[in-house]
C-alpha cells in the first residue's frame, strides 16, 4: 500500500487466499486490506499513539439512522460520558476530498452531534470544531489531544 501522510506506525498484515489482511486493533480481527481501510488502520493509530485517546472510547464502522436512512460511518470517538467527541470520515488516497464528502460528514453529524470532524484520504487531512449554535464549523489545524 501506499505511503500516507500520517507518522509511520506498526501493523499486522497478512496474506491469506492472496487477499492481503490488516489487524485492526479495535475490533480485534484482520480485515480486508483495501485502500479506505488503509487510511482507516493509520487514524486510529493516529488517535491512539499520538493523540492519546484510550482505545476505548474507538469506535468503528457502525451504523447510524439519518433521517430515516441506514449510514455507516468510518471512525467515532466518545467521551467517557458517552457523547460523540470526534466523527471521522476516511476516503481512499485516490478520492478527492471536496464539497459532497464534506456534505456526507456533515449529513451524519446531523444524528451524531460530534463536537470534531476529521476528513481524510490519508494524504490529505481537514479538521473541523463544530458550532452547532450557528449551524457551521470552523476549520482547524488539528484535532484535540485527549483529556478528561
Amino acid at each position: 500500500m501506499q505511503p500516507l501522510n500520517f507518522p509511520k506506525f506498526n501493523f499486522r498484515i497478512k496474506n491469506t487466499e492472496n487477499r492481503f489482511l490488516i489487524f485492526d486493533i479495535i475490533r480485534k480481527k484482520f480485515v480486508a486490506l483495501h485502500p479506505e481501510e488503509w487510511v482507516r488502520q493509520h487514524v486510529i493509530h493516529y488517535l491512539i499513539v499520538k493523540k492519546k485517546y484510550p482505545k476505548s472510547l474507538i469506535n468503528i464502522e457502525k451504523q447510524l439512522l439519518v433521517n430515516g436512512l441506514r449510514k455507516r460511518y468510518d471512525v467515532v470517538v466518545f467521551r467517557p460520558t458517552g457523547e460523540i467527541q470526534i466523527l471521522v470520515e476516511c476516503k481512499g488516497p485516490k478520492i478527492k476530498i471536496d464539497q459532497p464528502t464534506f456534505d456526507q460528514i456533515a449529513i451524519y453529524n446531523l444524528r451524531a452531534e460530534a463536537n470534531y470532524l476529521m476528513v481524510t484520504n490519508g494524504l490529505d487531512h481537514f479538521f473541523c470544531q463544530m458550532d452547532h449554535m450557528n449551524e457551521k464549523y470552523v476549520f482547524l489545524k488539528d484535532i484535540p489531544d485527549f483529556s478528561r
